[in-house]
């Protein structure tokens, strides 16, 4: 088991990353103050690991909470669902949430524990690829609004991340492919060298070789940790962990939630940031093209659905939660490995961008 660490003061956490994790009661123990525990899941997860992680609680007084599975489920009628079983089972203020699932039920869970009572315990589980090098660390929760993705929610950051490997073995290949697409990101806005390493090994992320996977996993969470502890609530360098991200929600909310996943619309989204990186003379033809390559490789779109237009776009990054005062500031590239979030940029080289992803 390794261990990293995510440095914020008096809500310092540290992340687990290993295998069998889900069924280690000493070290769920470490991080549970209470006798209650409130396990939040999903239909598809709940077959393949509550049993196991409820387990390894014995001797704690366990609620139970399945929910239904996807984006298009993380709205306020679901979360409602959480808060619903807690006050019903009478769970007071010592109680620990853990979410056990992909980025919709840590959001959830996070949130809801960030609500409850008005602020009480909770663990992350991530048990898909994207939500262990992402989602789960670094404290941001919230549920979607029609009108845009997260734009309900608040930082609050767990006791500890528990990523246990061994949940990938049941992950489908297009679910490893949009966890690969945070990965890849992080290469691009701060490491070059972890870039040229995803290169080598990019056949076998995807195959989820056991050790190229721990390393890809702990190389991501340790790029993350840094950045939140620079930057916790986003107020300046944490947003470059948005890359492609303006783009990738406007796919997302544009094509229904759940359509397109979330590291799909990230992907095509990163490209298009390339893209007009390259338009605003920041980095060259060349660098577009190797990291597109390599988010191909991955087995990501590496454009947007057809069916959107400049305007689409135009509309829903209008609500993106990185505009400030009526302006939209982007994540774009320097150079590779070299991120900054900018207002300053040439509108036509945003309407270049935008009419020459049009299918």
């Amino acid at each position: 088991m390794q261990q990293l660490n995510v440095e914020l003061g008096d809500r310092s956490y540290p992340i687990y990353i290993g295998s069998d994790l889900l069924s280690q009661s000493g070290l769920l123990a470490r991080h549970i103050s209470g006798k209650q525990v409130c396990v939040v899941t999903d239909d598809t997860v709940a077959p393949l690991y509550l049993d196991a992680l409820c387990q390894a609680l014995q001797g704690y007084q366990v609620l139970q909470v399945v929910l239904p599975t996807g984006e298009a489920f993380k709205t306020w009628s679901t979360l409602q669902q959480v808060f619903d079983a807690l006050l019903a089972a009478r769970h007071d203020r010592k109680t620990t949430l853990i979410a056990l699932g992909g980025g919709v039920i840590g959001d959830m869970t996070g949130f809801a524990a960030a609500c409850y009572q008005r602020g009480v315990d909770f663990i992350q589980m991530p048990t898909t690829l994207l939500s262990q090098v992402d989602s789960s660390v670094g404290g941001k929760t919230g549920i979607n609004h029609p009108a845009g993705k997260n734009m309900l929610g608040a930082f609050y950051q767990p006791k500890a991340v528990l990523i246990d490997t061994d949940s990938l073995k049941t992950l489908p290949a297009r679910e490893v492919s949009a966890g690969l697409a945070e990965i890849i990101k992080y290469g691009l806005i701060r490491d070059v060298a972890f870039l040229a390493w995803l290169e080598d090994n990019i056949s076998g992320l995807r195959a989820l070789d056991p050790s190229l996977v721990t390393e890809a996993i702990a190389r991501s969470c340790q790029i993350k940790a840094e950045v939140v502890a620079a930057d916790e609530r986003e107020g300046g360098v944490r947003a470059i962990l948005n890359l492609g991200h303006t783009f990738g929600h406007a796919i997302e909310a544009h094509q229904g939630y759940g359509q397109w996943l979330h590291g799909e619309a990230v992907g095509a989204g990163m490209v298009m940031a390339l893209d007009m990186s390259c338009r605003e003379g920041w980095i060259s033809r060349a660098d577009v093209d190797r990291a597109t390559a390599l988010i191909a490789a991955a087995g990501l779109p590496v454009s947007p659905p057809g069916n959107m237009q400049a305007n689409d776009f135009m509309d829903l990054m209008a609500v993106d939660k990185k505009v400030l005062d009526g302006q939209l500031r982007l994540v774009l590239l320097k150079a590779l490995g070299q991120a900054v979030v900018s207002a300053e940029f040439d509108s036509a080289s945003l309407q270049a961008t935008l009419a020459a992803d049009q299918s």
